[in-house]
């Protein structure tokens, strides 16, 4: 099993130095996209074009952000040709600088869509919805870079099992706007606009949970992304790793 002594094993200072630096770098590429959620959300509910726009601008230097540990970890593989769990940490760094720019992304368009409405007046109807599957999905991001830091499987496992409730409140919140839309054709074009917002949150917390799955799959040594929750919970209960 992987844990944080394991980053300090190795004869080479260097090479321990290097592993603790993209993962540091990870982490803070994390902390920035988990406030760009914040913030679009909180942009579109108190109309904030400002923010909104800020939100925006910030997606360029979390691609660089991405380019710049992706060629960190491409330089480890080359020089250290990692191996077990080392190259375990690697992969997932990867691959989870990955799913956070496409969580920026999503922010992006979630303040894309709060410029708008804020120009053309906000919709009549989503805004708890918003606010409330935001604070969900915000979360997820936040726990999953925790677990992340920390090496926790067991809070890992908890963000891709909460996953399913924000697909469901997800689900009924669609039903209850559509619906709406279909009472009020008027408040289509803006009520489509926080539909939309709605998607992109959902996806926040589907790339949430794959970051959780990397986790497990870096403490554990299991590839969980295409199990069952119940299956993962036996893994992450039971399951070793070297």
């Amino acid at each position: 099993m992987i844990n944080k002594d394991s980053l300090t094993h190795h004869i080479s200072q260097q090479f321990n130095a290097e592993l603790e630096e993209v993962r540091s770098h990870l982490l803070a590429m994390g902390g920035l996209v988990e406030k760009q959620v914040n913030d679009a959300v909180t942009a579109l509910i108190e109309a904030d074009s400002g923010l909104a726009q800020q939100v925006r601008e910030i997606d360029d230097q979390i691609n660089q952000m991405e380019t710049n540990i992706d060629e960190e970890c491409l330089r480890i593989l080359a020089r250290r040709q990692p191996a077990a769990s080392d190259l375990r940490l690697i992969i997932s760094i990867s691959k989870s600088v990955i799913d956070l720019e496409r969580i920026g992304d999503e922010a992006s368009k979630i303040a894309k869509r709060a410029i708008e409405l804020s120009e053309n007046g906000e919709a009549p109807r989503g805004y708890v919805e918003v606010r409330h599957i935001g604070d969900q999905v915000r979360k997820m991001v936040q726990e999953a870079l925790d677990a992340f830091a920390r090496f926790d499987a067991d809070l890992a496992l908890s963000v891709a099992q909460y996953d399913k409730t924000v697909d469901r409140e997800y689900k009924t919140a669609l039903r209850e706007l559509v619906t709406y839309m279909m009472e009020d054709p008027r408040a289509i074009g803006r009520v489509l606009s926080i539909i939309w917002v709605l998607r992109s949150l959902e996806r926040i917390g589907d790339h949430a949970r794959n970051i959780a799955e990397l986790v497990i799959y870096l403490v554990r040594g299991t590839d969980v992304r295409h199990m069952g929750l119940a299956r993962m919970q036996e893994e992450v209960k039971g399951g070793k790793a070297e």
